[in-house]
């Protein structure tokens, strides 16, 4: 595999990645005195599948309630992340959850869980609602676009958010161009509700074996290639 230039060298991300299990073993025995939580061991590692393999076993030794993905969907290539990906959570534990960090696009979500994650963070639904942008099931929706000043339809015809069932594209357009907060909020409640909304169609899809099938699907209605 040809490693992705980072600008850090194998030995800097083993020290790191070194760093980050004694992280997890001071954080665990911490909180031995703590209420429970779910805390979770971080695999780290880079671009380098050696690595990862360590730091994914090391942290498995502490039995951790969860493990988490870190290093990933910062710029590499997806194809890249897809195979580190696959190739780390290969060795998590099926009985606990999880937990793929920064990744919010409708793709790499999909992608994720099929190759065996549980769960997902970022900050994307409301970053870009600050942009004007609203996700959709057609694609995105640049709201603030001129081409949306007289569009009186909803921005998600099959969405049920607040914002679908009470604002039109043209009034969140003016929100938006005219600075009002409101506008990035109707547009972050709709761009949540999308992702949880798709979320749940994951699951339904997983129960009945069709994640690729749907994959497929969503994919060429959303307008990916």
């Amino acid at each position: 595999m040809n490693v992705w230039n980072t600008g850090a060298g194998y030995e800097y991300t083993k020290a790191s990645m070194e760093l980050t299990t004694r992280w997890a073993r001071r954080c665990k025995e911490a909180h031995k005195c703590e209420e429970k939580q779910g805390l979770f061991g971080i695999v780290q590692g880079g671009m380098f599948k050696d690595l990862r393999e360590k730091s994914a076993l090391d942290l498995m030794e502490l039995d951790l309630p969860g493990y988490a993905i870190g290093g990933l969907s910062i710029g590499e290539p997806q194809d890249l992340m897809y195979e580190l990906l696959e190739f780390t959570t290969g060795f998590l534990p099926e009985n606990k959850p999880r937990y793929n960090m920064g990744v919010g696009t409708p793709d790499f979500l999909i992608e994720s869980f099929i190759r065996g994650i549980d769960m997902c963070d970022c900050v994307l639904p409301t970053r870009i609602a600050r942009n004007g942008t609203a996700l959709t099931w057609n694609g995105k929706v640049v709201v603030r676009n001129s081409t949306y000043e007289r569009d009186f339809s909803t921005l998600d015809s099959e969405c049920d958010c607040y914002t679908c069932r009470n604002y039109t594209k043209a009034y969140i357009r003016h929100l938006i161009k005219a600075n009002e907060i409101l506008g990035i909020r109707l547009l972050s409640i709709h761009n949540l509700r999308f992702l949880t909304k798709l979320m749940e169609r994951v699951r339904i899809e997983i129960e009945h074996d069709n994640l690729l099938t749907f994959k497929n699907t969503f994919y060429k209605k959303y307008g990916y290639t």
